[in-house]
């Protein structure tokens, strides 16, 4: 079996997830790192007995001979970080965003433009053992679908974790992503109308409300708290059985006729390492191989970016 060797860009939690999960298949190892605050990339690359330590992203792909280079930096720099990436002959996987807004991203998806090897994105809650049990149950039936999304953010939380303003201003972007990608990773067929019922503005929201009704008859809701407390969760109802995710990492399920709650216990996989980590790793390659793979690539991160977009109007 050939071995597959993954290169690192930043320094951080997310690269760190990504070197547990990639690290733990059989037919990867990883060769180098780089960052541009050197004296993080050496304190991990100890710590994970990374062998390379790389002083730019050239030297990295040549001191590596890198097949894959996962980039896991801040949204501001994802950009120029992203194009320089797709100058070196590799795979890429891009951590979401891939681009701090939508015209950041059209922007990156146009550098990326008639590359072979692919460019993917993150999107690990697609890969959570709830997502994936909760869509392959409702898969299996012919059923219309409500899709409701909690989520909740806050500007002065955004802040306090001290992101960049221009970050801030965008935080949809950056952070709900992670609950509104559900509403097209659950839904069928394509976006038909979308409904504001309540008015986004700006820092003076306190709840979003946006309806979304797809060409296969399927509903969404979002429900966006901006002020106040509030889970995010996500459920799906159908005729016959209705889907939980709350904690998004947890699924239940409640059948037609029945008032009981039966709980999935959640994969070893995403108890031991970041939830949908390990199985992103492996369609990641599954997608480098040319076989049948859910890794989600820049077109299919376009189409969330997008949605965001509408929902929002900024």
């Amino acid at each position: 079996m050939k071995m597959i060797k993954v290169a690192i860009i930043g320094a951080g939690s997310m690269a760190r997830e990504h070197i547990h999960a990639f690290g733990s298949l059989e037919n990867v190892i990883i060769k180098g790192i780089f960052s541009r605050t050197r004296s993080r990339a050496e304190a991990l690359a100890r710590e994970m007995e990374i062998p390379v330590v790389a002083d730019d992203i050239a030297d990295l792909k040549r001191r590596t001979g890198a097949d894959l280079v996962v980039v896991a930096v801040p949204e501001l720099a994802a950009n120029a970080v992203a194009k320089a990436t797709f100058v070196e002959d590799w795979a890429v996987l891009l951590e979401k965003p891939a681009g701090y807004d939508l015209a950041d991203s059209h922007d990156i998806a146009a550098a990326a433009e008639g590359r072979e090897k692919p460019v993917m994105v993150g999107f690990n809650r697609r890969f959570y053992h709830s997502v994936m049990t909760a869509k392959a149950d409702l898969d299996s039936r012919d059923e219309l679908r409500l899709v409701t999304v909690q989520d909740q953010q806050s500007y002065a939380e955004a802040r306090r974790y001290n992101h960049p303003e221009a970050v801030v201003r965008k935080f949809m972007y950056a952070n709900s992503i992670h609950n509104i990608d559900l509403i097209p990773a659950l839904c069928r067929g394509e976006l038909v109308e979308l409904k504001q019922l309540t008015p986004w503005k700006g820092e003076e929201t306190e709840i979003l409300l946006v309806h979304l009704r797809y060409s296969s008859g399927d509903i969404a809701v979002y429900e966006g708290i901006w002020k106040g407390p509030g889970p995010w969760a996500c459920s799906i109802s159908t005729p016959s059985r209705r889907w939980t995710l709350q904690p998004l990492e947890r699924a239940s399920f409640q059948n037609a006729g029945e008032r009981v709650t039966n709980p999935v216990d959640p994969a070893p996989e995403d108890v031991k390492f970041k939830a949908g980590f390990v199985r992103q790793a492996e369609a990641v390659l599954d997608k480098m191989a040319g076989r049948s793979s859910r890794a989600v690539d820049l077109a299919e991160s376009l189409r969330t970016m997008t949605l965001i977009h509408k929902m929002f109007g900024v």
